[in-house]
C-alpha cells in the first residue's frame, strides 16, 4: 500500500510505502477490543470509598433503653438504617486495571492502523516544524491541509513547540510514534503523522 507525502500547504511531495503487513479478513478485531476495554479500565481512578459502620464518627451510647419507649430497639448511631449512618456494602478502593500482553497490543494498533488507512483517514507529512510555539501558527498549518474535526498529531520524541502549540486547539490531541496507541488511532477523525513519526510506528509494528 502506497500513501502521497504532502507538505504543509496540501501539496503532494513524494509516495510512501507502508512498511508493516496490513490486516485482512478481519483479524484482530478481538485484539482491538481487549486493548481498548484494557485502556479506559487503566484510566479509572478506583478511588470511590463509602465508611462502613465502623468507620462513621460517633459514639457508643446506645440511643435509648432498650425497652419501655415504644421505639423499635437502637443500638447504634453509626446504624446503616440512620441518617448519616455507615454505608453496607458500599464501594471501597480497588484496582480497575487490566493486563493485555506485548503482541495483542502490537496486534491491535496495526488492525486498527489498517482500517484508518483503507478509509483514507491518515495524512503523512515530509516535516512539520514550527518556529515558535504559536498556536495561530499551527491553526494556519491545519487549515493549509483542510483538516477538520478530531485530529492526532504523531510526531517523533517530543517536539516542544508542536506540543505547546497544539494543545490550546480544540480537537488535536498529540502523541509520539512511541506513545500512539489503539485508542487514539480509533478515536479520532485524521491521523496527521510527519514521514519520520510512521516511520517510527512502522519499526513498532514489523
Amino acid at each position: 500500500m502506497k500513501l502521497i507525502v504532502k507538505d504543509i500547504k496540501g501539496n503532494a511531495a513524494g509516495e510512501h510505502e507502508v512498511g508493516f503487513a496490513v490486516i485482512e479478513n478481519g483479524k484482530g478485531s478481538q485484539a482491538v477490543h481487549d486493548t481498548v476495554v484494557a485502556h479506559l479500565a487503566n484510566q479509572r481512578m478506583g478511588t470511590a470509598c463509602a465508611k462502613t459502620a465502623g468507620e462513621v464518627a460517633g459514639t457508643n451510647k446506645k440511643p435509648w433503653r432498650q425497652k419501655g419507649t415504644g421505639r423499635a430497639r437502637a443500638g447504634s448511631f453509626q446504624s446503616p438504617l440512620w441518617r448519616g449512618g455507615g454505608v453496607v456494602f458500599g464501594p471501597r478502593p480497588r484496582d480497575f486495571g487490566k493486563k493485555v500482553n506485548a503482541k495483542t497490543r502490537q496486534l491491535a494498533l496495526r488492525r486498527a492502523l489498517t482500517d484508518r488507512l483503507a478509509a483514507g483517514d491518515v495524512l503523512i507529512l515530509d516535516d512539520l516544524k514550527l518556529s515558535a510555539p504559536k498556536t495561530r501558527e499551527f491553526v494556519q498549518v491545519l487549515r493549509g491541509l483542510d483538516l477538520a474535526g478530531h485530529t492526532v498529531l504523531i510526531c517523533t520524541g517530543d517536539d516542544a513547540n508542536l506540543r505547546l502549540a497544539s494543545r490550546n486547539v480544540p480537537g488535536v490531541d498529540f502523541a509520539t510514534g512511541e506513545t500512539l496507541n489503539t485508542y487514539q488511532v480509533l478515536r479520532s477523525d485524521k491521523l496527521l503523522f510527519t514521514k519520520p513519526a510512521f516511520e517510527k510506528v512502522e519499526q513498532r509494528l514489523k
